[in-house]
């Protein structure tokens, strides 16, 4: 059990566990050797329904992840071929990932996608069958996802799921065609291939097992590899630092983020199955899914969760929600790692839940978590924790080309660097790998992540800053390029700039600043509905649009981005402030090299009650 980093160093002395076996095929049979009858996976279609779940135990879901791999290989699926997998959280949805990435190569893609963007990722990996629901289940991604598949060379052909086992009976409908390609009922494909063994050699250790999209919306987002190795490391990694309290056997852990997504499938999903453990899938659409949040406490008391991972906003909407009588005291840790939680909210979460947070670190590129606080040890408000085991990550002084100068003094800022098992083999793009790696004079190669921390004396890493200018919104990337592109396309735009607006509830809101071609006249509301009309993303459109009469620059002439985010948290104190009545006498933001963006702010009454406002944000505040 790592309480410490002193623990951790002590269980490294040990070899990295499972490095055995050499898929995560193998990974799900050794469990179901050992738990055959235990529950490893439940759903429920509707919150009404949840008492009521459909259940899988180890040896069932063993079986039908061997039917499904087994399908995908009669269809042609071979080991470098692509199945892309466009599903809602549905047991399917475990099915198709595992048993794709046993036959071949396993794509999540974001559900939410328009089509046109969708195209361009399945293009791009160049995908040979897609797997995603039918109208029944949801007529909305059904017609994009189809739209998407409508012209790729490559496709041969669709998986639909029904999920005629979870809805009322329904009338049979045919099948949309796509061109000539066939479209396929999943289930009724499935119930007829042989779910006791494979009818094929399992995958090696270093083949590629799965693709996931990094953090962006625009153009195309870069496409991560993720090999048999690394998914098994990041299972074992896990289990070593929170394992004896979320992952075990007779332990519960709801997931409720989307399953496109690294820590929903991998952190809440394979670890899980690795450890034993049972997974409770909360709806095809998980926290969005109405009745959800209000009767989540009912949830857990119903099922004995033990743990959940979720974003900062899904702790304030759960803030509101009286426990009431019910029993939450199967309850051990929750997990918020997707986007910085304010400790405020993490104070006022614990009082009101009993619960500890424990906040993390990851991102795709390391197979889903990199950092986090000790489950046995105490927690670090505003650290991102220890280190995994197995896994080294520093904070490294790199030169102006990214290459290895020394490694950062405790408690120096730098740029936070991982190497070991779980870190990812690199882009499906090899232009987006130039930059992002480098090697040390001992000949180690390092990811640089491109995000600012320091480590301080005790193995606690602290996050000081994001080189990459991603706004996270909610826990999910929105890279500023989708807003800026479609802004600069207006004829009267000169130059723009989308930054991070701070609040309460999301983290961060996406707005945009402007500059205006000379000459030519456009309004605040004229650009924002242009900005509607032509983001492909709905949560990239910006809430707010100002008006400049020209844009911070640097030296070189780029937008200097830190001037606008520092304006606007400057305008976030002095809002707060007003809200109150209180007076400020001055207010001054700062990048100081250990804690961050500071806003240091003089107020003459309301002090306290400003502070405590202040508190609910990602940001420092501080009062002189």
């Amino acid at each position: 059990m790592i309480a410490s980093y002193q623990d951790l160093l002590a269980i490294e002395q040990a070899p990295l566990p499972n490095t055995d076996l050499s898929s995560t095929y193998a990974l799900l049979q050794r469990s179901a050797s050992r738990f055959a009858n235990s529950p490893a996976l439940s759903f429920f279609l509707t919150v009404d329904q949840h008492p009521q779940p459909h259940r899988w135990s180890y040896a069932e879901l063993l079986a039908d992840v061997t039917r499904t791999a087994n399908l995908f290989r009669r269809l042609g699926v071979q080991r470098g071929d692509v199945v892309a997998v466009i599903l809602p959280n549905l047991p399917e949805t475990h099915f198709a990932m595992w048993g794709a990435s046993t036959a071949g190569i396993a794509f999540a893609v974001n559900n939410q996608l328009e089509s046109a963007q969708m195209a361009q990722l399945l293009q791009a990996a160049k995908t040979r069958w897609v797997v995603t629901v039918e109208a029944a289940l949801d007529a909305d991604m059904n017609q994009r996802t189809l739209q998407a598949c409508a012209d790729l060379p490559e496709l041969q052909g669709v998986l639909q799921v029904t999920g005629e086992r979870y809805l009322t009976p329904v009338a049979p409908r045919d099948p949309a065609a796509i061109g000539k390609l066939p479209v396929l009922n999943f289930e009724q494909a499935l119930s007829g291939e042989n779910g006791d063994s494979l009818d094929f050699k399992p995958p090696a250790a270093d083949d590629i097992a799965t693709y996931f999209c990094t953090g962006g919306t625009t153009g195309l987002p870069k496409i991560a590899l993720h090999s048999q190795r690394n998914q098994i490391a990041i299972s074992s990694q896990l289990d070593a630092i929170i394992g004896d309290v979320v992952l075990r056997h007779g332990r519960t852990v709801l997931t409720a983020l989307p399953l496109f997504h690294v820590n929903a499938l991998l952190a809440t999903g394979l670890a899980v199955f690795a450890a034993g453990g049972h997974v409770l899938l909360a709806t095809p659409a998980g926290y969005r899914s109405p009745g959800l949040i209000p009767r989540f406490w009912e949830v857990v008391a119903t099922h004995r969760i033990s743990s959940y991972s979720g974003v900062p906003t899904i702790y304030a909407g759960l803030l509101q929600v009286p426990i009431g009588d019910w029993d939450t005291s199967s309850l051990t840790v929750a997990i918020c790692g997707a986007a910085p939680m304010p400790a405020e909210l993490i104070r006022r979460f614990e009082q009101h839940s009993g619960q500890r947070i424990l906040e993390g670190y990851g991102l795709t590129e390391s197979t889903s978590v990199s950092s986090v606080n000790p489950a046995a040890g105490q927690s670090r408000v505003g650290s991102v924790g220890i280190r995994l085991p197995w896994q080294d990550m520093r904070a490294m002084i790199l030169d102006e080309s990214g290459q290895w100068l020394r490694d950062a003094e405790v408690d120096e800022p730098g740029a936070l660097c991982l190497s070991g098992a779980n870190v990812f083999a690199g882009y499906l793009d090899a232009s987006h790998n130039k930059g992002a790696w480098f090697e040390t004079q001992d000949g180690t190669r390092w990811f640089n992540t491109g995000d600012l921390g320091r480590c301080d004396a005790d193995g606690f890493f602290w996050l000081t800053g994001r080189k990459k200018e991603l706004i996270i919104r909610g826990g999910h990337n929105i890279d500023p390029r989708s807003i800026e592109d479609v802004l600069a396309a207006h004829p009267a735009v000169a130059m723009c700039a989308a930054v991070g607006r701070p609040d309460t509830h999301a983290g961060e809101l996406p707005v945009a600043y402007v500059q205006l071609r000379q000459g030519y006249q456009a309004t605040r509301d004229e650009l924002l509905e242009f900005a509607a009309q032509h983001i492909a993303e709905r949560a990239a459109v910006p809430k707010d649009l100002i008006l400049l009469d020209a844009l911070p620059l640097t030296a070189v002439g780029k937008t200097f981005k830190p001037a606008l985010i520092m304006r606007e948290i400057e305008q976030t104190v002095r809002r707060e402030a007003e809200v109150l009545g209180a007076e400020l006498e001055s207010v001054e933001v700062a990048q100081l090299d250990k804690r961050g963006v500071v806003a240091q702010y003089r107020c003459r009454a309301a002090g306290a009650e400003l502070a405590e406002r202040l508190g609910s944000y990602h940001f420092v505040s501080e009062a002189l």
